[in-house]
């Protein structure tokens, strides 16, 4: 009989590839072991298009990806984790899948028969469009339809591989009708039929217009698009999950590995895409359950352990009855940075960055012009579906049947402008609206009083009321899978990269315009936590993130130096000032090289200075792009970006910005150790906190890493291996980082209980400096746990030039046990005291 828990201690996220396959996670498990964790946290696991650098673009949900290793190579890793000790928890993928191309037999079969294909319920389309006439629109050409037909870039083959007549564009191919094939053929073979005649653009376009599938320009996929897509990427299609079949096809696999004992749960991916998370979660729980008591002897049988990816808006909680143990951790990430950043170093910033950008330093304002802009061009379509749903309910009741399709569409983006979360759980039957959602409605009334009409009618159908149970389900539908990716894409990907007020605030699930949590609040959190939710998961950096969470420590500490950071960018713009490039721009780029600078590299390092160049170039086309006010993916400015670009190397060219070059070094090293002791601070909360620390791959060291495709780059295992045999303490190489988060998750692998579901106390500190700690209690029938924290030493540091002395610490005092000790003392070895025992 085990004593291993599916429920863990800790995880390790590792994101798999062709070029880091099962074998190579395999021959590591006794490394993750030894680092402390009690399961590995496998990104997608599914046959995912060829190439794929991440997994959630699975092609074919009844194989395990082959490029990983198959099924075979799965096992093998199961097994040698189960010999270390350790369990395996899964990444699935249920909102969406790959399309185009010509490996997604279900997409392809809806191509080649329309509505009548047996999968045309498996993609959430909408056959009724009056865009797309009962056709499937395949946004697919990089010019318009007309162009691309002309010049002969389209072409109508037999393909061997499908073993169908086909329309090949590049890479992409689409089926033809079944009833066309004869006429084509003239009664021979396929394969070896004379298709010339069909290469001619009139015949050809003839040939197209008979098709269930319309081939448009890629750039009107947001006007015209009929299916629902994985936010505004043509690549990806939603899933109905809601559909009994879906989701039997679509679980097959992860079903069958969990029966098996090789997994011990899931992570949901965006579960805010689903029509209705709280029925799919609860049918995904009930079917794990069932399989839970059959499980094979030695495998856990506590479990199943499932997350979801989740963002929390400000004040949201998530929903309690959701059989899960809680979200992925995105809301500890943001708290945990918030209660970092010094308060009293807002002023500066908002005044600074209003007077750098020529914008608010309010985030909401940011937040306000990108929801209806994102909302009316990369999801035009998807708004018209929704409004069309809600005014066919309207048009039903002669009490309603004035509020028309554009009156509907402009109540809708009037709240969906202003929502403050991602979505409504509602699915149309009775009940009470979550108080984010009637706040909305209410703003969008006081803003726009002329469609309160639309607006009241919205609410009602939202909560309930009007039409029929079905009509309801589908206009509501309509309305959460439409406000869920416009919040995703107008925050994150719009919004975050516009207002760069200070960047260590602008990650995924972070509140931008909240700078700073008190301390008290930062405890009634994790009160919350252990109370609501003990078995989430709590992180710090994942594959999403935007900057790594050593850089996002590092920038913390210039909320407490606000004026001593404005006096050198300052410095910097003298220096090196373009009139070519933004001052905005400008200024985010300072920020990501403070804070990503390496701690080993040297301001007249040619070679490690080009590295470091090649790294931002990524990050900084990818920033003004999504910010879409000077360039963007839609249509690039190549001249401004090649400028930034220019300006860029040029700034981390010896030969061309020494002065520039010394300065930032010089400032890197007087707040790095600041920083470094943040990030060590924040790495000891993640792990003591109630919840299931997880650890992204390679992030046991520093991690300086930035956007993706940046913060997926090869993790030197061998590297850590040593450093954890060695238990060094080294600064420079991470290796003190590593060591606390071995001794504090080799602690929780011996109690998972008082970590899990201990009581969270606070302990009082006093005298002079009490601000400057964070300290409390786990304990759970007796044993305890003591973490003291320190908090805002930038000041001290630059000063002292290390973490502060007894002198600086004067009368501070901790109340460990019944005893009153000196902060001197707790914090003579470190930033951080641990003290466990009974």
């Amino acid at each position: 009989m085990t004593t291993r828990s599916a429920i863990p201690s800790a995880t390790y996220r590792l994101q798999l590839h062709k070029d880091f396959t099962f074998a190579d996670a395999a021959a590591r498990v006794d490394y993750f072991a030894a680092l402390g964790v009690s399961h590995l946290y496998l990104s997608p696991i599914l046959t995912a298009r060829a190439g794929s650098m991440h997994g959630y673009d699975v092609v074919d949900h009844d194989s395990i990806n082959a490029e990983l290793g198959g099924e075979a190579g799965f096992r093998a890793l199961a097994e040698a984790a189960k010999t270390a000790g350790l369990g395996v928890i899964i990444d699935i993928v249920p909102n969406h899948m790959a399309v185009g191309g010509a490996d997604n037999r279900f997409w392809l079969d809806v191509l080649e028969n329309g509505r009548d294909s047996d999968y045309a319920r498996f993609f959430d389309i909408d056959f009724d469009s009056p865009a797309t006439d009962g056709k499937v629109l395949v946004p697919t050409l990089g010019d318009p339809y007309g162009e691309v037909l002309a010049a002969g870039d389209l072409a109508l083959i037999w393909d061997e591989a499908l073993g169908k007549l086909a329309i090949a564009y590049g890479p992409h191919r689409m089926p033809i009708r079944p009833q066309d094939c004869a006429e084509i053929t003239g009664g021979a073979a396929p394969a070896s039929a004379n298709l010339a005649r069909w290469q001619e653009p009139s015949a050809l376009h003839a040939l197209l217009e008979r098709q269930n599938f319309r081939l448009a320009w890629w750039r009107t996929a947001g006007d015209l698009i009929n299916w629902r897509r994985f936010f505004d990427v043509n690549e990806l299609a939603g899933l109905r999950i809601e559909d009994e079949a879906v989701f039997e096809q679509v679980h097959a696999v992860t079903l069958r590995l969990y029966a098996e004992g090789l997994i011990d749960g899931v992570r949901i991916d965006h579960v805010d895409g689903l029509a209705d998370p709280a029925a799919y979660l609860e049918k995904l729980n009930d079917r794990l359950d069932s399989l839970t008591s059959s499980r094979p002897e030695g495998a856990p049988r506590d479990g199943p352990y499932v997350v979801v990816e989740k963002i929390l808006g400000h004040g949201e909680a998530l929903e309690p009855s959701w059989p899960v143990h809680g979200t992925t951790g995105y809301d500890f990430m943001n708290q945990v940075s918030a209660v970092q950043h010094e308060a009293r170093g807002e002023g500066v910033l908002d005044e600074y960055w209003e007077t750098v950008s020529g914008r608010s330093p309010d985030f909401a304002p940011e937040e306000a012009i990108a929801r209806p802009e994102i909302l009316q061009t990369a999801f035009a379509g998807q708004l018209g579906a929704c409004a069309r749903a809600f005014a066919a309910i309207a048009g039903a009741d002669r009490a309603t049947r004035d509020l028309g399709v554009e009156t509907l569409r402009r109540a809708l983006v009037g709240l969906i402008t202003r929502l403050g979360v991602y979505r409504s759980y509602s699915i149309g039957a009775p009940h009470e609206l979550e108080p984010a959602i009637v706040g909305a409605f209410d703003a969008a009334r006081a803003a726009l009083p002329a469609d309160r009409p639309g607006l009241d009618f919205i609410q009602a159908v939202l909560g309930g009321h009007g039409g029929n149970e079905a009509g309801r389900a589908e206009a509501v539908r309509r309305l959460n899978q439409l406000a869920a990716p416009v919040a995703a894409k107008a925050v994150e990907d719009t919004a975050f990269y516009r207002y760069s007020r200070l960047l260590s605030r602008n990650d995924v699930g972070f509140e931008a315009g909240r700078l700073a949590m008190p301390v008290e609040a930062f405890i009634a959190s994790g009160r919350t936590r252990a109370s609501l939710a003990p078995r989430a998961m709590l992180t710090t950096a994942t594959h999403d993130h935007k900057r790594g969470e050593d850089v996002r420590a590092r920038l913390a500490v210039l909320s407490e130096l606000p004026d001593t950071w404005r006096a050198t960018v300052r410095d910097w713009f003298a220096l090196t000032e373009d009139d070519r490039i933004a001052k905005d721009d400008a200024y985010a780029l300072f920020q990501t090289l403070v804070g990503a600078w390496p701690l080993t590299l040297a301001p007249d390092d040619r070679a490690g200075l080009a590295a470091f160049a090649d790294r931002v170039v990524g990050w900084r086309e990818k920033s003004l792009r999504e910010a879409k006010l000077r360039s963007s993916w839609a249509v690039p400015d190549a001249d401004y970006e090649a400028a930034n670009q220019d300006w860029l190397r040029q700034l981390l060219d010896p030969g061309q910005s020494a002065a520039f070059l010394e300065s930032l070094s010089a400032f890197v090293a007087r707040i790095a150790p600041a920083g470094a002791i943040n990030s060590l601070v924040q790495t000891a909360l993640r792990c003591a906190w109630p919840g299931v620390p997880d650890l992204y791959q390679g992030c046991e060291l520093w991690d300086f890493s930035l956007v993706d495709p940046d913060n997926r780059r090869p993790v030197d295992y061998d590297l850590r291996a040593r450093l954890l045999v060695e238990a060094s303490r080294d600064w420079t190489s991470g290796g003190v980082k590593q060591a606390m988060i071995a001794r504090l998750l080799g602690l929780r692998r011996a109690d998972p209980a008082l970590f899990t579901v201990g009581a969270l106390a606070p302990i009082p500190a006093r005298g002079n400096r009490a601000g400057h700690i964070l300290a409390f209690e786990r304990n759970l029938d007796g044993r305890r746990l003591t973490v003291a924290a320190t908090l805002h030493l930038a000041a001290a540091v630059t000063v002292l030039g290390g973490t502060p002395d007894a002198d600086w610490w004067v009368d501070t005092e901790i109340r460990i046990g019944d005893a009153w000790r000196p902060a001197a003392d707790l914090f003579s070895a470190g930033p951080i005291f641990i003290e466990a025992g009974e």
